[in-house]
Formats: C-alpha cells, sequence, structure tokens
C-alpha cells in the first residue's frame, strides 16, 4: 500500500503546487491501472486492441473462441479478476492489453500440422508492453502459455537481447521487465505469476523479478475450470493482487 499512497500523494503534492484550485480535483482521481496479460485477464470488448484473441466472453457470444470456455462460468466482465479488482477498490482500469495463449517470449506453441513451434513475436509480452496508456500501476499476468508450450528457457542474459534471444523466455523476462521500468518511469509495476506451473518457470520469474527489483505476487488456490480462473477463481485473483499491492 505504502508504494501506492506514494504515488497518489506525490501526484497531489505536485498539482497543489502548480495547477489553479480549479483544476486541483484532476489530482484527487483514482490510481489508473494497466493489466499485461494473456487469456486470464481477457475478455470481449474490453481489450486494447480489438485485434486480440479473447478467452472470456458474455454468455450467448457466438465469437470465434467462444466454444473454448465451455464449462467456465465466467459470464459477466464484471466477474473478471482485474475488474472486480478496479470496482471493489476504487481504481480506474487505464488500458488491458491481454491476448489469449500469448507468451513472454517470442516462441508459442507447437503447430498441429507441423509439430514446429509457432513464432509468437507480434502477440508476446515484450511485443506488447508499449501500449499501455499512461498508468499509475501495472499489472502483468504472465508465463502460463510460456511453460504449457514448453516454451526453451534460455540463459539470464540482462541487456543488448538479439531477436534470437527473444525466443527463450530468461532473456525475454528479463527485456520485458527491462523496457517497462524504462517505458513507464515512476510507475509501480508488479508481476503476478500463476499457480500450477514448471518449477523452472517460477524460479526463473522469482530471479528476473529480484534483478529488477519488482515485486511478485505469487497467486495460490486459485479455482480453475478447463485450466482458467472460474469465478471463485477470479475472486481469489482479485484479493490476492489487492493484498499485494495494498500492503
Amino acid at each position: 500500500m505504502k508504494r501506492l499512497i506514494l504515488l497518489a500523494a506525490s501526484a497531489v503534492a505536485l498539482a497543489c503546487r502548480v495547477l489553479p484550485a480549479a483544476a486541483q480535483e484532476t489530482a484527487k482521481a483514482p490510481l489508473r491501472v494497466s493489466v499485461l496479460g494473456d487469456s486470464y485477464s481477457t475478455y470481449e470488448g474490453f481489450m486494447a486492441c480489438d485485434t486480440n484473441l479473447v478467452w472470456y466472453y458474455p454468455k450467448g457470444s457466438t465469437g470465434p473462441h467462444h466454444d473454448s470456455r465451455n464449462g467456465n462460468d465466467v459470464a459477466s466482465v464484471s466477474q473478471t479478476w482485474w475488474h472486480r479488482l478496479c470496482t471493489e477498490h476504487g481504481l480506474r482500469l487505464e488500458a488491458n492489453n491481454s491476448f489469449s495463449g500469448s507468451t513472454i517470449c517470442y516462441t508459442g506453441y507447437r503447430d498441429r500440422q507441423t509439430g514446429r513451434p509457432q513464432d509468437y513475436t507480434n502477440r508476446s509480452f515484450v511485443s506488447r508492453l508499449w501500449r499501455l496508456g499512461s498508468p499509475d500501476v501495472i499489472l502483468i499476468c504472465g508465463a502460463t502459455n510460456d511453460s504449457w508450450a514448453g516454451a526453451p528457457i534460455g540463459e539470464y542474459k540482462w541487456q543488448d537481447w538479439t531477436e534470437e534471444d527473444l525466443r527463450s523466455f530468461r532473456p525475454a523476462m528479463a527485456c520485458l521487465l527491462q523496457r517497462t521500468l524504462w517505458r513507464y518511469p515512476g510507475v509501480a509495476v508488479y508481476f503476478v505469476l500463476n499457480s500450477e506451473l514448471k518449477e523452472s518457470i517460477n524460479e526463473s520469474v522469482a530471479t528476473v523479478c529480484q534483478h529488477y527489483h519488482v515485486p511478485l505476487i505469487r497467486l495460490h488456490d486459485i479455482d480453475k475450470q478447463r485450466g482458467h480462473p472460474s469465478v471463485e477463481g477470479m475472486k481469489a485473483m482479485a484479493d490476492q493482487v489487492w493484498e499485494a499491492i495494498s500492503r
């Protein structure tokens, strides 16, 4: 909570010095939150880019991937973890740039016909980090598909990344956090890590977050249906994220 309070207090103090009294009301606006995520954070009609693939749809939707979520009881955007987080705690969603099936690195799932890993460069977290608006807080919720797709782990590398480097998880994870911190100076950045992932992914995320001093939120006990958070799981996610960022 200290990080959030400091951000809000600094904004108010600055506004009081440079803005006329009539304009100071803008300094009291709620904190703006941006989400960079995968399918867990998608919902039809709420993505920053309309071309992003989504996994969660309104009940009765006929979207191109709506059949994949049959058996999952999330049927309203108000049930998603990020919407609950904002509405229950007075935050404002600045941007949600989430993409179903996306990986942090450039390597995606294997093509069903060729058996070769697909090129996920355009949908990768590294490529999408630039489109998050002007937030006060950034929540990066990823690494699930890197784990599920069996993306190469690679070696830790902290600078001068090549395109080939970014096809592996560890260098891509480092690049993601370094560029996010550089692109959004003064913004509170958190990484939200799913439960039940490969230990090599968990260890890599923890190491990179520690290197860049980015707080790591480890999810636990998230109820899932078809591998994705249910209504109950979404509530648990929202509660766990809020508990972490409000300290």
